[in-house]
Protein backbone atom coordinates (compact mmCIF):
# COMPACT_ATOMS: atom_id res chain seq x y z
CA UNK A 1 0.00 0.00 0.00
CA UNK A 2 1.48 3.47 -1.17
CA UNK A 3 0.95 6.66 0.93
CA UNK A 4 2.38 9.05 -1.69
CA UNK A 5 1.96 12.74 -2.76
CA UNK A 6 3.04 14.32 -5.72
CA UNK A 7 3.43 18.04 -6.82
CA UNK A 8 5.26 21.10 -7.38
CA UNK A 9 7.33 22.68 -4.99
CA UNK A 10 6.74 26.10 -3.27
CA UNK A 11 10.34 26.79 -1.81
CA UNK A 12 10.87 28.91 1.30
CA UNK A 13 13.54 29.65 3.81
CA UNK A 14 14.20 29.53 7.52
CA UNK A 15 11.84 30.33 10.41
CA UNK A 16 8.68 30.99 7.82
CA UNK A 17 6.43 31.29 11.33
CA UNK A 18 2.53 31.24 11.48
CA UNK A 19 2.27 34.97 11.23
CA UNK A 20 3.20 34.82 7.77
CA UNK A 21 1.23 31.51 6.78
CA UNK A 22 -1.72 32.90 7.95
CA UNK A 23 -1.72 36.52 9.02
CA UNK A 24 -3.29 37.18 12.41
CA UNK A 25 -6.45 39.77 10.93
CA UNK A 26 -7.69 36.58 9.04
CA UNK A 27 -8.14 34.11 12.35
CA UNK A 28 -11.83 35.71 12.78
CA UNK A 29 -12.58 33.45 9.57
CA UNK A 30 -14.18 29.96 10.22
CA UNK A 31 -14.35 29.16 6.67
CA UNK A 32 -11.42 26.85 6.38
CA UNK A 33 -11.84 27.49 1.74
CA UNK A 34 -11.95 31.29 2.84
CA UNK A 35 -8.99 30.67 4.97
CA UNK A 36 -7.40 29.27 2.10
CA UNK A 37 -7.60 32.62 -0.18
CA UNK A 38 -4.90 33.98 2.69
CA UNK A 39 -2.35 30.91 2.87
CA UNK A 40 0.92 32.47 3.00
CA UNK A 41 -0.21 35.74 1.88
CA UNK A 42 2.48 37.07 4.37
CA UNK A 43 5.28 35.88 2.10
CA UNK A 44 3.72 35.66 -1.35
CA UNK A 45 0.89 37.39 -1.95
CA UNK A 46 -0.41 35.16 -4.81
CA UNK A 47 0.49 31.76 -3.96
CA UNK A 48 -3.18 31.04 -3.26
CA UNK A 49 -4.15 31.39 -6.79
CA UNK A 50 -1.40 30.02 -8.14
CA UNK A 51 -1.00 27.10 -5.89
CA UNK A 52 -2.63 24.07 -7.27
CA UNK A 53 -3.83 20.95 -5.26
CA UNK A 54 -1.41 18.33 -4.59
CA UNK A 55 1.86 20.94 -4.18
CA UNK A 56 4.29 20.84 -1.23
CA UNK A 57 5.47 22.91 0.43
CA UNK A 58 9.27 22.90 1.09
CA UNK A 59 11.03 24.60 4.11
CA UNK A 60 14.14 25.49 5.80
CA UNK A 61 14.54 25.25 9.17
CA UNK A 62 11.93 25.65 11.48
CA UNK A 63 8.98 26.36 10.00
CA UNK A 64 5.59 26.57 11.49
CA UNK A 65 7.77 28.83 14.21
CA UNK A 66 5.42 31.34 16.24
CA UNK A 67 1.80 30.81 17.52
CA UNK A 68 0.10 28.34 18.18
CA UNK A 69 -2.78 28.46 15.68
CA UNK A 70 -3.81 25.54 14.14
CA UNK A 71 -5.25 27.90 11.23
CA UNK A 72 -2.04 28.14 9.89
CA UNK A 73 -2.18 24.12 8.85
CA UNK A 74 -5.56 24.30 8.18
CA UNK A 75 -4.96 27.51 5.19
CA UNK A 76 -2.68 25.67 3.65
CA UNK A 77 -4.50 21.76 3.90
CA UNK A 78 -7.76 23.98 2.67
CA UNK A 79 -6.26 25.54 -0.31
CA UNK A 80 -5.20 22.65 -1.49
CA UNK A 81 -1.27 21.76 -0.24
CA UNK A 82 -0.68 18.02 -0.06
CA UNK A 83 2.11 18.29 2.39
CA UNK A 84 4.68 20.31 4.11
CA UNK A 85 8.45 19.01 4.25
CA UNK A 86 10.78 21.73 5.98
CA UNK A 87 14.51 20.83 7.35
CA UNK A 88 12.83 20.94 10.80
CA UNK A 89 9.19 21.76 11.70
CA UNK A 90 8.04 23.89 14.79
CA UNK A 91 6.78 21.08 17.39
CA UNK A 92 3.10 22.86 17.60
CA UNK A 93 2.90 23.26 13.90
CA UNK A 94 3.78 19.72 13.26
CA UNK A 95 0.87 18.34 15.72
CA UNK A 96 -1.74 20.87 14.84
CA UNK A 97 -0.76 20.01 11.14
CA UNK A 98 -1.41 16.07 11.44
CA UNK A 99 -4.19 16.54 13.56
CA UNK A 100 -5.78 18.37 10.35
CA UNK A 101 -4.78 15.90 8.55
CA UNK A 102 -1.61 17.76 6.53
CA UNK A 103 1.32 15.93 6.06
CA UNK A 104 3.89 17.76 7.76
CA UNK A 105 7.47 15.84 7.54
CA UNK A 106 11.00 16.41 8.45
CA UNK A 107 13.93 15.47 5.85
CA UNK A 108 17.37 16.93 6.71
CA UNK A 109 18.87 18.64 3.02
CA UNK A 110 15.95 18.96 1.60
CA UNK A 111 16.07 22.37 0.64
CA UNK A 112 18.90 21.51 -2.09
CA UNK A 113 16.95 18.83 -2.96
CA UNK A 114 14.75 20.99 -4.67
CA UNK A 115 14.24 23.77 -7.02
CA UNK A 116 10.89 26.08 -6.79
CA UNK A 117 8.17 24.57 -9.40
CA UNK A 118 10.15 21.10 -9.49
CA UNK A 119 7.99 18.17 -9.05
CA UNK A 120 8.35 15.95 -6.06
CA UNK A 121 7.45 12.70 -4.92
CA UNK A 122 7.04 12.44 -1.01
CA UNK A 123 6.25 8.80 -0.52
CA UNK A 124 5.44 8.75 3.50
CA UNK A 125 5.25 4.73 3.37
CA UNK A 126 8.84 4.61 2.04
CA UNK A 127 10.47 7.69 4.19
CA UNK A 128 11.74 9.15 1.22
CA UNK A 129 10.78 12.85 -0.75
CA UNK A 130 12.59 12.34 -4.60
CA UNK A 131 12.86 14.98 -7.37
CA UNK A 132 12.24 13.27 -10.32
CA UNK A 133 13.88 16.19 -12.42
CA UNK A 134 17.20 14.98 -10.84
CA UNK A 135 16.85 11.79 -9.92
CA UNK A 136 18.24 12.39 -6.09
CA UNK A 137 16.03 11.36 -3.17
CA UNK A 138 16.46 11.66 0.23
CA UNK A 139 14.87 9.94 3.81
CA UNK A 140 12.31 11.52 5.66
CA UNK A 141 12.09 11.45 9.48
CA UNK A 142 10.24 8.14 9.91
CA UNK A 143 6.76 8.79 11.56
CA UNK A 144 5.56 6.31 13.84
CA UNK A 145 2.34 4.41 12.72
CA UNK A 146 -0.52 6.12 14.77
CA UNK A 147 0.62 9.10 13.29
CA UNK A 148 0.31 7.50 9.42
CA UNK A 149 -3.04 5.98 10.94
CA UNK A 150 -4.17 9.96 11.96
CA UNK A 151 -3.12 11.15 8.54
CA UNK A 152 -4.45 8.36 6.26
CA UNK A 153 -7.70 9.06 8.42
CA UNK A 154 -7.61 12.80 7.33
CA UNK A 155 -7.06 14.02 10.57
CA UNK A 156 -7.40 13.22 14.32
CA UNK A 157 -11.19 14.10 14.45
CA UNK A 158 -12.38 11.28 11.73
CA UNK A 159 -9.72 9.04 12.98
CA UNK A 160 -11.37 9.11 16.63
CA UNK A 161 -14.81 8.47 14.80
CA UNK A 162 -13.17 5.78 12.85
CA UNK A 163 -11.71 3.84 15.98
CA UNK A 164 -14.33 5.11 18.70
CA UNK A 165 -15.72 1.61 19.31
CA UNK A 166 -12.47 -0.01 20.21
CA UNK A 167 -12.32 2.04 23.36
Amino acid sequence: MSFRIEGRVWKYGDNVNTDVILPGKYLVITDPVELGRHAMEGVDRDFSRKVRRGDVIVGGRNFGCGSSREHAPLALKAVGVGAVVAESLARIFYRNAINLGLPALECRGVSGLVQEGDLIVVDVLRGEVRNPRTGRSLRITPLPEFIVSILRAGGLIPYLREHIDEW
